[in-house]
C-alpha cells in the first residue's frame, strides 16, 4: 500500500500538523501561571500548589455548541462559535460557585482545512480569555465518511475549582432574596433546532443570531467570593421554567416579575415569525437573561451596581417566595411537559411549583 494511503482514505495527517501549528499561538495566550508543559503531550496539565483552600472541591462541566454550528457553516463565520462552547461549561461551573481553571476541547471535521481550524480554535481561546482559564489540551477529528468535508461539531470541558464551604447550592437561596437578572447576548447556544425551524431559508439573513453566548466570570466571580450571591441560575435549554428552579430549595419558588427588563428585539421577531404564545417563549429562551442571581434583598443595589461597573447590564427581576399551595385536581397538577403547575391564574404568563411569571 502506498505511504500515502491514509490521505486516499480522506485523513490529511499534513494539513493536521499544520492546523496545530496555527493555533499554538492563540492557545498560548490562554496560559495562566499554573499551566505545566505545553501542546503535544498526551495529557494537560495544571498545577493546583498556589490554591489554599481547606476543603478544595473540583467542579467539571462539558457541552457543546449544538446546532448554531449549521448557521456558522452556512455563513462560513467560524470564530466565533468557539467563544459559545466555552460559555456554556464555564457559566455552568460558575453557577456552582467554582473558578474556572482549564478547558479542553473536541472539534470533528469531516476535511480538515487548516485556516478553519485555526479559526474555530480562536472562537475557543477567546473564550477561555474572556473566562480567564486556560485552554490545556484537546482533539482535532478528521472522520471523513462520518460528515461532510464542510461539516463539524465542537464540544468542550472545563474544571474548576472552589472550597466546599463556599460552594453554591439551593440551601443557600431564602425567601425574600432578590432575583437580579444579568442580560443575555441575544438567543446564546440554546434553541437553535426551533430558531432554524421557524426560519428556515431566511436563516442567514439572520447574521445577528450567531452573536456569541456571554460569559459571566469575571463579573461575577468575584461577587461569589465576597459572600454575596447565595445562587446563579444559567438561563440555557429550557429557558426561565426549566433553569431557575433549579438553584431553589423545593419549598421556595421565584416570582419573575415580567417587564422589569428589556427583551430583545430577536426574540419577538423569532414569536411572531413561529407563531408561539409569549408564554412558551419563556420555556425555549433565555428571554434577554443570561443569568439569574440570588441575593439578599440589602445587598441588591450593591450587587447592580458592581454588575454594571464591570460591564453588565442587570436589574431586579423578581424575589423568592414560598410555593403557592398545591393543586387540586389531577388535571391542574402538570402542564404538557410533565412540570408540576397550578391551576391558571389572571395576570400570569407562567405558573408551576417553583416559577411564577407575571404576565
Amino acid at each position: 500500500m502506498s505511504t500515502n494511503a491514509y490521505a486516499q482514505a480522506g485523513v490529511d495527517v499534513e494539513a493536521g500538523y499544520e492546523a496545530v501549528s496555527r493555533i499554538k499561538k492563540h492557545v498560548h495566550a490562554t496560559y495562566r501561571k499554573e499551566v505545566l508543559g505545553d501542546l503535544g503531550g498526551f495529557a494537560g496539565l495544571f498545577a493546583l500548589k498556589d490554591f489554599h483552600f481547606n476543603e478544595p472541591v473540583l467542579v467539571s462541566g462539558t457541552d457543546g455548541v449544538g446546532t448554531k454550528i449549521l448557521l456558522a457553516q452556512k455563513l462560513n463565520k467560524l470564530d466565533t462559535v468557539g467563544i459559545d462552547c466555552v460559555a456554556m461549561c464555564v457559566n455552568d461551573v460558575l453557577a456552582q460557585g467554582a473558578e474556572p481553571l482549564f478547558f479542553l476541547d473536541y472539534i470533528s471535521v469531516g476535511k480538515n482545512v487548516p485556516e478553519r481550524m485555526e479559526a474555530l480554535v480562536k472562537g475557543v481561546c477567546d473564550g477561555c480569555t474572556q473566562a480567564g482559564c486556560s485552554l490545556i489540551g484537546g482533539e482535532m477529528a478528521e472522520m471523513p465518511g462520518l460528515y461532510e468535508p464542510e461539516e463539524f461539531d465542537l464540544a468542550g470541558f472545563c474544571v474548576g475549582i472552589a472550597d466546599r464551604t463556599k460552594l453554591l447550592s439551593s440551601a443557600l437561596v431564602h425567601e425574600g432574596d432578590v432575583l437580579i437578572g444579568v442580560a443575555s447576548s441575544g438567543v446564546h447556544s440554546n434553541g437553535f433546532s426551533l430558531v432554524r425551524s421557524i426560519l428556515g431559508e431566511e436563516l442567514t439573513e439572520h447574521p445577528e443570531l450567531l452573536e456569541p453566548t456571554r460569559i459571566y466570570v469575571k463579573s461575577v466571580l468575584p461577587l461569589i467570593k465576597q459572600g454575596l450571591i447565595h445562587g446563579v441560575s444559567h438561563i440555557t435549554g429550557g429557558g426561565f421554567v426549566e433553569n431557575i428552579p433549579r438553584m431553589l430549595p423545593a419549598h421556595l419558588a421565584a416570582h419573575i416579575q415580567n417587564g422589569t427588563w428589556d427583551v430583545p428585539d430577536v426574540f419577538t421577531m423569532l414569536q411572531h415569525k413561529g407563531n408561539l404564545s409569549y408564554a412558551s417563549m419563556f420555556e425555549y429562551f433565555n428571554m434577554g437573561i443570561g443569568l439569574v442571581l440570588a441575593v439578599d434583598a440589602a445587598q441588591a443595589q450593591h450587587v447592580i451596581d458592581a454588575l454594571c461597573k464591570a460591564g453588565e447590564k442587570a436589574s431586579i427581576i423578581g424575589r423568592v417566595e414560598p410555593c403557592a399551595p398545591a393543586p387540586t385536581s389531577a388535571a391542574a397538577a402538570t402542564s404538557d411537559d410533565g412540570q408540576a403547575k397550578h391551576p391558571h391564574t389572571p395576570g400570569v404568563l407562567q405558573q408551576h411549583r417553583n416559577i411564577v411569571i407575571d404576565a
